[in-house]
């Protein structure tokens, strides 16, 4: 083979590896960008779950609270009637005393 084809094919050689490069890093960066987009899509997915979840946990916080909050009005309200119960029973026996501690006195100063 005489040497400028030799030359010619090594010339047109470098030239398809150069054009395989050029197209092997033209697809690299295309599936890079597309890897990044994917990414971008996952983390803003994932973060739009995170916010939800947590106002999610927030608001079955509240209610928890809310419940709790009841229940421990309902229990003050029941103690409340339990002692304004023992506070009638006991009234007419404190009347009494009130008016014979009194009517002591009364006598004592007399």
């Amino acid at each position: 083979m005489p040497r400028p084809d030799v030359l010619q094919r090594v010339k047109e050689a470098e030239q398809e590896a150069d054009e395989i490069i050029a197209e092997a890093q033209a697809d690299r960066e295309q599936r890079l960008s597309k890897a990044r987009e994917q990414a971008r899509e996952i983390r803003q997915g994932a973060e739009a779950e995170a916010r939800e979840h947590k106002q999610q946990r927030l608001e079955e916080a509240r209610e928890e609270i809310d419940e709790e909050r009841e229940q421990i009005l309902a229990d003050a309200a029941d103690t409340r009637d339990q002692l304004e119960a023992q506070a009638e029973d006991r009234m007419d026996a404190v009347v009494e005393y009130v008016l014979e501690q009194f009517e002591e006195a009364v006598h004592a100063q007399t």
